[in-house]
């Protein structure tokens, strides 16, 4: 065998395992930070109201006693997943502003 067969040249492997590193406590930042951010959306003129987190966790589902006294059943129901859609989209988009440069456009 001759010598230095297996050394090669240094290739930067610890420079990248580094900037791994690096980039992986970036995200786990971000992912803190969204944790903590929250959207919110309205449906019904404001009378639903859904605040999810950037982490897609509901935080509340605010309905206006008001809207309790004429809306049917089925309409309140509507109401509310037009809210929570629209919050998750919402969140959605917060969490790809945030983690998207990160993860160089990976899906979550």
């Amino acid at each position: 065998m001759a010598k230095g067969f297996n050394k090669g040249p240094q290739m930067g492997g610890g420079g990248m395992m580094a900037q791994l590193q690096k980039m992986q406590e970036q995200l786990a930042e971000a992912q803190a930070k969204l944790a903590e951010e929250t959207v919110s959306a309205t449906a019904g003129g404001g009378a639903i109201k859904v605040t999810m987190t950037g982490d897609q966790k509901c935080r509340s589902v605010e309905i206006n006693p008001d809207l309790l006294k004429e809306a049917d059943a089925e309409m309140l129901q509507d109401l509310v997943l037009s809210a929570v859609n629209m919050a998750l989209d919402q969140s959605r988009e917060l969490q790809q502003k945030m983690l998207g440069p990160l993860a160089g456009g990976l899906p979550f």
